[in-house]
C-alpha cells in the first residue's frame, strides 16, 4: 500500500535531546500502525511532527503527499489528534467544545450527537467541561476528534483513564476506521489493547524506529522456540512429550503448552503420538502475545547496544 506517512532521516532536537534521531518510518494508508516504546522514545513527538505542530530540525516528512510544514493546515483538516491530556475550553459545555469544532472544520452540526453518544459523554453534554473527570475529558476529546471523518488518526495513549466500556469503544472505531481505508497510528503503553489490532508494530528507542514490522513476522523473528498446545483424551499419553527430543520444554496448563525446536517437526512429533495410540484432541498455535514480543524485542536491543 502507498504511504499515508513518510519520514525520511527526520531530526528533532530540544536543547542537547534530540528526541527524534533521523528517524525513518512509513505509514501505510488504511493500516493501523502501533508506536509501542518506553517514556523518552519519541513517540509523541513523532505525532506533533506528522501534523506540523512541531517543525523538524532536518529530515522530509510527507502526510497525505503533502508536507506538514509548509501545508500544516491542510494536513490537520484531513487528520485528527487525540493526545494525552487533550486541551479543551473548560468554561465552555461539552455541546459547545462540540460546536466550536464543528464550526471550524465546516462540519455538519448533525453529526455531535452521534460522536457524543459513540463515546458515552452525551449524558454530559451541558455541564461545563471543567467539571469533567479525566475520563470524561477524554472521552470529549475522542468524540471531538470524529467529528470532521478525518482521513489520519492520532491516538496518543487515548484509553488512558477510561473505564473499560469506553476503551473498547476506541478499539471499536480503531478497527472500524481502518476497514474504511482511514490511517491509524496509536501510541500506548497497553500492550493488551494493541493486541490482534496492529498491522504494522514499531518499536522506538532514542527517537529511532529500531524494529519494524507485523507481529506475526516479529513473533518469527525473535521467538526462538514456537508454541503449540496439544491436547489428547488421555492425557497420561502426552507425557512422552516431556522427555521429546523436538521438545525444548512442555508446561501443564489447561491442556500440554509444548516449546519445539523448530515448527517443522510438529507434524512428527503429532504423527509419533497418534502412533503410540493417543486420541489428539487438540494442535493449536501458541502465539506470542504482544507483550512477550515487546520484551524480546527489547532485550535483542540491550543485546546489540
Amino acid at each position: 500500500m502507498p504511504a499515508a506517512i513518510k519520514f525520511s532521516n527526520v531530526t528533532r532536537r530540544f536543547g542537547a535531546v534530540r528526541a527524534v534521531d533521523d528517524l525513518s518510518l512509513e505509514v501505510p494508508a488504511g493500516s493501523i500502525t502501533v508506536l509501542l516504546g518506553p517514556n523518552g522514545a519519541g513517540k509523541t513527538t513523532t505525532v506533533r511532527l506528522t501534523t506540523g505542530a512541531l517543525d523538524s530540525d532536518s529530515g522530509s516528512i510527507e502526510v497525505l503527499g503533502l508536507d506538514p510544514r509548509t501545508d500544516g493546515d491542510e494536513v490537520r483538516a484531513r487528520s485528527a489528534v487525540v493526545p494525552p491530556k487533550p486541551a479543551l475550553y473548560d468554561r465552555l459545555s461539552g455541546w459547545e467544545n462540540l460546536i466550536f469544532t464543528a464550526d471550524i472544520f465546516g462540519a455538519d452540526h448533525s453529526g455531535i450527537r452521534p460522536a457524543a453518544e459513540r463515546f458515552g459523554i452525551d449524558h454530559a453534554l451541558d455541564l461545563d467541561v471543567g467539571g469533567y473527570s479525566t475520563g470524561m475529558r477524554t472521552r470529549l476529546a475522542l468524540a471531538r476528534a470524529m467529528l470532521h471523518d478525518p482521513e489520519v488518526l492520532l491516538l496518543d495513549e487515548p484509553t488512558a483513564g477510561l473505564d473499560p466500556e469506553s476503551a473498547r469503544a476506541v478499539l471499536n472505531l480503531i478497527r472500524e476506521l481502518a476497514g474504511r481505508g482511514r490511517t491509524i497510528v496509536l501510541c500506548t503503553h497497553l500492550l493488551h489493547e494493541a493486541e490482534g489490532v496492529a498491522d504494522k508494530v514499531v518499536l522506538m528507542a532514542s527517537g529511532q524506529a529500531r524494529i519494524v514490522g507485523s507481529q506475526e513476522d516479529l513473533a518469527d523473528q525473535f521467538v526462538t522456540n514456537p508454541a503449540v498446545i496439544i491436547d489428547a483424551e488421555d492425557r497420561s499419553m502426552l507425557r512422552q512429550l516431556e522427555k521429546h527430543p523436538d521438545v525444548v520444554s512442555a508446561e501443564w496448563n489447561g491442556a500440554l503448552h509444548v516449546r519445539l525446536t523448530h515448527l517443522d517437526r510438529l507434524p512428527d512429533v503429532v504423527a509419533e503420538l497418534v502412533g503410540s495410540g493417543a486420541r489428539i484432541t487438540r494442535v493449536q498455535p501458541d502465539n506470542p502475545t504482544l507483550e512477550t514480543l515487546y520484551f524480546e524485542m527489547q532485550r535483542s536491543l540491550r543485546e546489540t547496544a
